[in-house]
């Protein structure tokens, strides 16, 4: 009686051990992160003067919606989709506000049913469609690195690179890496770009003295992908950062060329430059990489899972 009670424990110990050890980085994971099925985001509508609180799949639709153009092949939304869910879960962690997100490009746009409406105008339900195909089959699906929930940073356009995150940002962040993204220059309506102002009007938005309509640029120092990170104007330093807010540039990838009575600025690529370039992830998409083949290039020695 004995031997088959014992054999009874084996037969059902067995397969319970073989799964544990298959599926222990699942189970830890679980464990670790427990159940986001319901989890609610508090977003602050700044247009709207409120907060709304939002199904956490519900949100992702509405940054899908809101930060990629859903003409964009089925996989580049996806890999959005994943992109995003990773980063509000990133920024929710330790949060003590009274919201998770803003909705705007502080964090991640975000757009409600009426403002895809409005957006879409004839094309809402079949672009809803396509845009809801790509959160629910990712659904509850991350980015992890070392099995930590990583920032997720992406951006529109690369100036053919990205960028390692310590050359913008403050923190280097080893799966936030420079990567060559040559899809963008031939993908995205924004990989180029030009401003031109007036001397007078120059200096005046830098706080520079405009009794002398002369400038002198000079100690330029730039990124290994050509990004600015500083120079000095008529003896001032500024960071790239600065001169990208004063005059409204797309991105800090730019050189300038001061004429007789001009300054000129050449751009390459949309934001910041690090982490995912959307337009990259749509070409990569048109040439059959899924969209974990496209996290996966832009976000190094990351992996994707499912946690809940």
């Amino acid at each position: 009686m004995k031997r088959i009670i014992y054999y009874v424990i084996l037969i059902i110990l067995i397969p319970f051990i073989i799964v544990s050890i298959t599926y222990k980085d699942d189970i830890i994971t679980k464990i670790k992160y427990g159940s986001y099925t319901n989890k609610m985001v508090r977003v602050k509508r700044l247009s709207k003067n409120k907060i709304d609180n939002i199904t956490l799949e519900e949100y992702v639709l509405g940054v899908v919606a809101g930060e990629m153009p859903a003409a964009f092949n089925l996989e580049a939304l996806k890999a959005q989709a994943v992109a995003s869910r990773t980063y509000v879960l990133n920024k929710m962690k330790n949060n003590n506000k009274e919201y998770d997100v803003v909705d705007s490009t502080t964090n991640q746009v975000y757009i409600d049913k009426d403002d895809m409406k409005v957006k879409w105008n004839n094309n809402y339900a079949k672009n809803y469609e396509k845009v809801n195909k790509a959160v629910s089959e990712t659904s509850g699906q991350v980015i992890l690195y070392n099995n930590e929930i990583i920032d997720a940073m992406f951006f529109s356009t690369s100036n053919g690179y990205t960028e390692n995150s310590e050359d913008v940002f403050s923190s280097s962040k080893p799966y936030l890496v420079s990567v060559k993204s040559n899809w963008d220059m031939v993908e995205s309506p924004a990989f180029l770009s030009s401003s031109t102002v007036t001397k007078k009007e120059f200096l005046f938005n830098l706080n520079l003295d405009t009794n002398n309509d002369s400038v002198v640029i000079e100690n330029v120092k730039k990124t290994n992908t050509g990004r600015v990170k500083s120079l000095v104007i008529n003896n001032k330093e500024f960071k790239s950062s600065e001169i990208k807010k004063a005059f409204n540039l797309k991105s800090t990838s730019f050189d300038i060329v001061v004429d007789k009575n001009n300054v000129v600025f050449s751009v390459k690529g949309f934001g910041h430059g690090v982490g995912m370039s959307q337009y990259g992830a749509n070409g990569m998409a048109k040439e059959n990489k899924d969209y974990q083949e496209i996290l996966k290039y832009y976000y190094k020695n990351c992996e994707i899972k499912k946690i809940f």
